[in-house]
């Protein structure tokens, strides 16, 4: 908890920090990457520093964290703190940064506040960041444990035993282990971390959400990211391994992690996704078939079109293969809405934007969003007014969560 002098001196000087927390962050990052080039080139994503998510998500978590310590002083905001840990786990964040980041971020609060960071001032938010960092440090050791790498180092080489074309622009990947070793466990909906050497040198990384579940490896699929006229740059990642990475390959990759997991029970599923957003649906999709699950479980995704949508098949044969079991998509440009597969699959198809008030969802219903962010922001919204708890309402981000 925030000392009670502490809590003062936040209390009265966060809406001046929150206001200037925009100024801060970038200030932040770049006093950060000019002591320390290595942490943009072999950790940061380049893509999220340029187009600013990662800086807002700072912002955001900061702002959020401080806000909870004085105004809401018996709680803490555990899946904010949980959603964190996950991400920096996946990329073998160490304790000894957290000391790195102090000092840049302090140095812009200063140089951004000037003369209104007073000593006490200071003192106050160098208590909430400690807070909010010692909290981060003790639940990432929890999951290096977990993991089977308590020294956070939770990269292995994996060769890229297969790949499958989905669609134009969504490729499949299965890694084996390099070193013959049994896989890591995983539960239906995390993800890995995939790092690759660019022509620069730099060892970008980007998560991807385990999309099947093969006998001997691990699956995860990448939708090429292009760039567009905002000025939103094309993914360095997903690019080479779409153009570099054909099988045969060793790629490094991590530990699977993500707080966003199927849950256990009985308690009937909902499945809402908008396009690359189906690969954790599909592989909690995969888990529950091969288990012969009885459970209801409805599945809703949003495409453009049927040749856009990445495992429409997968979708209708999982469907399927479920006893109680039903799955509704949205096409904007429907084309047409058979796959000519044979199956029998409970699926409906609709045409336009999806619509969550014509799917009758069942008391007690646990929900898992994925996908665009407006997507999920109306998706959310739907279920909230169909009755389901904002408790039961889970969701999955590519990239920094500016919803935190």
């Amino acid at each position: 908890m925030l000392s009670s002098t502490s809590a003062a001196t936040v209390r009265a000087t966060l809406p001046a920090v929150g206001a200037a927390i925009g100024e801060i962050t970038p200030l932040f990052y770049d006093k950060m990457f000019a002591a320390h080039p290595e942490l943009l080139r072999d950790l940061f994503n380049r893509g999220n520093q340029a187009n600013g998510s990662q800086r807002q998500a700072l912002a955001g978590s900061i702002a959020t964290f401080a806000t909870y310590l004085v105004e809401h002083p018996d709680e803490r905001p555990d899946a904010m703190l949980a959603r964190i840990a996950h991400k920096h786990a996946s990329l073998g964040v160490r304790a000894d940064q957290y000391p790195i980041v102090h000092e840049h971020l302090f140095a812009a609060i200063a140089e951004v506040l000037g003369e209104a960071v007073t000593e006490e001032v200071a003192a106050a938010w160098d208590e909430v960041y400690w807070l909010m960092a010692n909290a981060l440090i003790a639940a990432e050791k929890r999951l290096y444990e977990a993991a089977g790498t308590p020294d956070a180092d939770v990269w292995r080489e994996y060769r890229v035993t297969g790949r499958f074309q989905e669609t134009d622009d969504v490729a499949t990947f299965v890694v084996q282990p390099l070193d013959g070793g049994p896989l890591p466990a995983s539960r239906p909906g995390q993800y890995v971390s995939v790092q690759v050497e660019l022509p620069d040198g730099a060892h970008q990384i980007r998560q991807y959400s385990l999309s099947g579940q093969p006998d001997a490896g691990l699956q995860f699929s990448v939708k090429r990211v292009t760039g567009d006229a905002a000025g939103s740059p094309a993914g360095e990642v997903s690019n080479h391994l779409h153009d570099h990475v054909h099988g045969g390959e060793v790629l490094r990759v991590s530990a699977p992690f993500g707080d966003v997991v199927l849950a256990e029970g009985d308690r009937p599923l909902l499945f809402a996704s908008a396009g690359i957003g189906c690969t954790p649906m599909i592989g909690m999709l995969s888990r529950l078939a091969a288990e012969s699950s009885a459970r209801r479980v409805i599945s809703v995704h949003a495409d453009r079109s049927p040749y856009t949508h990445a495992f429409r098949a997968e979708l209708r044969q999982l469907t399927g293969k479920l006893a109680n079991a039903t799955a509704e998509v949205w096409y904007e440009q429907p084309e047409d809405g058979g796959d000519g597969d044979g199956t029998d699959a409970p699926v409906t198809f609709h045409e336009g934007r999806i619509d969550l008030s014509r799917v009758d969802v069942p008391a007690g219903t646990v929900a898992y969003l994925c996908g665009p962010v407006p997507f999920m922001k109306a998706a959310r919204t739907q279920l909230l007014e169909a009755g389901v708890p904002a408790a039961d309402i889970h969701y999955e981000v590519f990239g920094p969560d500016l919803g935190l």
